[in-house]
């Protein structure tokens, strides 16, 4: 039985070039049999974060950020 330490002895062996190869190889079969992703919709992000933002004026907020770039 060929076993991990085996396998990984051999890809030593291989030239650099060649090593980055089945790597490559080796990434697009794991690809194939991962499930896919559900596809998100950026409106998903839509409210995150904004208890963060409560009690403060949006308006006040925005004129002091300004006011910050003139020094």
């Amino acid at each position: 039985m060929t076993t991990y330490q085996d396998i990984r002895r051999q890809i030593e062996k291989l030239p650099p070039d060649e090593q980055l190869r089945l790597l490559e190889d080796l990434a697009g079969i794991l690809r194939r049999s991962l499930p896919p992703k559900p596809k998100q919709s950026i409106m998903d992000l839509e409210g995150l974060g904004k208890e963060i933002w409560q009690g403060i004026d949006a308006k006040e907020y925005v004129d002091r950020e300004r006011n910050s770039w003139n020094g």
